[in-house]
């Protein structure tokens, strides 16, 4: 029986505590915030810290859950290894690339500790269907990629938690917090990206340093090309739409759906993920399976998980993009 703690107790920790608890094979021994108010939240049997220091040094665990402001991520991260303790750590990994090259490394000084990074969609049943039909061959090559997403952040979003409207604690805005997930399976669907033209701007009139509205072209490194749209303005928050063209099929995942367009204009139904019920359905539902997968690695020593150098490219993506937003020139990645 692994023994697990949660540190942070925001938005995203109640789907981690969640995905523990409904593992007959995982305690949820212990949780931390800062927020003393916090500790009338804290889940029965699950013992409460302000202090993470302190419930490293007085727990005896094996995985703690990093669920921190973006800024906190890496330092945590490595805090907890240090003691020993297994981490799982939600998106996105590091605040820029030069922060996530650095946990990329302590990850390879430190081949004891596992290290897992919490980009879920990459195990939802579309993308996973998907992803099997683009290795297989049978379509030929990827030769073009777009990604949608279309959310909301009212302005009270950035009042209710300032760190997220600031480069210093969120790393970005749209891109770093909400997008991230697309852009990964962009690069995971499509192959390695070889440069970036982007436009990154402010359309909302919040007080806020970070993006809102993100839209870029992504060279690929086999010649594909691809286009990507994020926003935080939209009117309501959507599913997000992935499409991708084959040199023989093209394919979109849509309400969390996988279909194979037709060249008659139907399209057959391939997979469909399995729905997140209530108002946050658009997170995507896989985090109780990548969690499940990481504590299986953990029982059967595996390397079968997603490490911290598997969530690079997502990082050095962000970075480029917002680069060629600065720039308005093409930037490698």
């Amino acid at each position: 029986m692994k023994r697990a703690a949660v540190i942070g107790l925001g938005d995203i920790s109640g789907t981690h505590i969640s995905a523990i608890r409904n593992n007959p094979n995982i305690t949820l021994a212990a949780v931390c915030d800062t927020d003393e108010a916090k500790r009338a939240e804290a889940p029965e049997g699950a013992a409460f810290y302000t202090d993470y220091g302190e419930m490293l040094e007085r727990e005896r665990l094996d995985v703690v859950h990093i669920c921190l402001p973006h800024y906190l991520h890496v330092p945590v991260s490595e805090a907890a290894a240090e003691k020993g303790v297994h981490v799982f750590c939600e998106k996105p990994m590091a605040l820029n690339s030069r922060e996530a090259e650095q946990f990329a490394a302590f990850e390879e000084a430190h081949p004891d500790i596992h290290m897992g990074i919490c980009l879920q969609n990459r195990y939802n049943n579309s993308v996973e269907v998907l992803k099997s039909l683009i290795d297989s061959g049978k379509y030929g090559r990827v030769t073009g990629t777009r990604g949608l997403v279309a959310w909301c952040r009212p302005r009270e979003y950035y009042e209710k938690k300032p760190w997220r409207g600031r480069w210093a604690t969120a790393g970005g805005g749209c891109l770093i917090n909400q997008a991230v997930h697309t852009l990964d399976l962009l690069y995971f669907l499509g192959g390695p990206v070889a440069s970036v033209k982007a436009s990154v701007s402010r359309m909302l009139d919040y007080d806020i340093e970070v993006e809102d509205t993100v839209t870029a072209r992504l060279d690929y490194a086999g010649g594909a090309c691809g286009l990507f749209m994020a926003t935080n303005a939209n009117y309501r928050n959507e599913s997000v739409q992935i499409r991708v063209q084959l040199e023989k099929g093209e394919f979109i995942i849509m309400d969390n759906t996988l279909f194979q367009l037709k060249e008659d204009g139907s399209r057959e139904k391939l997979a469909e993920d399995k729905r997140l019920p209530g108002a946050k359905f658009y997170y995507g539902s896989s985090h109780e399976k990548l969690i499940a997968g990481f504590y299986e690695a953990l029982e059967t020593g595996s390397s079968d998980y997603l490490h911290v150098r598997d969530a690079l490219m997502s990082i050095r993506l962000i970075d480029a993009i917002q680069e060629s937003g600065r720039s308005g020139k093409t930037v490698r990645v």
